[in-house]
């Protein structure tokens, strides 16, 4: 460690932080890097395990590491994705073939992916079935899948449909409904789109969304809830997502007339 770090009256965690952060700096750590381990880490500062973990929870809260569960910690390959709830559902991006995810990547500069975990009959849980204005445990349509950017799982999201709807569009069905993806299917079909309103609260993860973003334990997710109304006054759709509170940052533009 540096002279000016043994000297700094700093307790040992914070100065372990502050070495990191500016091998980071320098590029000795690069983007994409793996953060030396517990181990090394602990050997190299002679160390406890209990003071290198609070220099990696002083990390973490920097921005600049981002650690997933069971592979360890990493420098950060980018700024968090901005996304501008007003510009990602543009009705020119279904047109165009793109869904939100893919509209909303392209403009960052990330590559993008899906896994689609599960498309079929669901029982509408509470909220859900709130929002759709069906019966709670009423046969919807469900469509889970994870999103990545880079590489790295992003969000999960699960889009609910009633199922008198969802049931005479096929490709509703299919893992990959199609270019513009489900809204632009919902739209052919007659459900054009007047609004989308969206439901936004942060929260801690739980064990198992830790698990599906690859997160530290106790990070925070986004949990965002979105309503599609259709042009007849109708919920069509509604999305339930969680996001690494980390990788998002939410713009939202509010008309400000009448």
């Amino acid at each position: 460690m540096p002279t000016s770090s043994r000297d700094s009256g700093k307790p040992k965690y914070l100065q372990i932080a502050d070495d990191l952060v500016q091998q980071i700096k320098e590029k000795i750590l690069a983007p994409g890097d793996q953060v030396p381990s517990e181990s090394d880490l602990m050997k190299k500062y002679a160390a406890s395990q209990g003071t290198v973990r609070k220099a990696f929870a002083e990390l973490r809260a920097t921005g600049l590491i981002e650690t997933r569960h069971g592979k360890g910690s990493y420098v950060k390959r980018r700024p968090p994705v901005r996304r501008k709830s007003s510009d990602r559902f543009r009705r020119s991006h279904r047109t165009a073939g793109k869904a939100a995810y893919l509209a909303e990547a392209e403009q960052a500069g990330s590559t993008p992916s899906v896994s689609v975990l599960y498309v079929g009959p669901v029982d509408a849980p509470e909220e859900i079935a709130e929002r759709l204005s069906v019966p709670v445990g009423a046969k919807v349509l469900a469509r889970r899948r994870l999103y990545f950017s880079d590489g790295t799982p992003t969000e999960e999201a699960t889009s609910y449909l009633p199922w008198d709807i969802a049931k005479d569009i096929p490709e509703l069905f299919e893992e990959n409904p199609g270019g513009g993806g489900i809204y632009a299917r919902l739209e052919e079909h007659g459900h054009r789109l007047r609004e989308l309103s969206e439901t936004v609260r942060v929260r801690l993860a739980t064990k198992q969304e830790v698990a599906a973003l690859s997160l530290s334990p106790g990070s925070p997710i986004i949990h965002l809830t979105r309503n599609a109304e259709s042009e007849a006054g109708r919920v069509v759709e509604v999305c339930d997502t969680f996001m690494a509170a980390d990788q998002f940052v939410l713009e939202y533009r509010i008309p400000a007339g009448d």
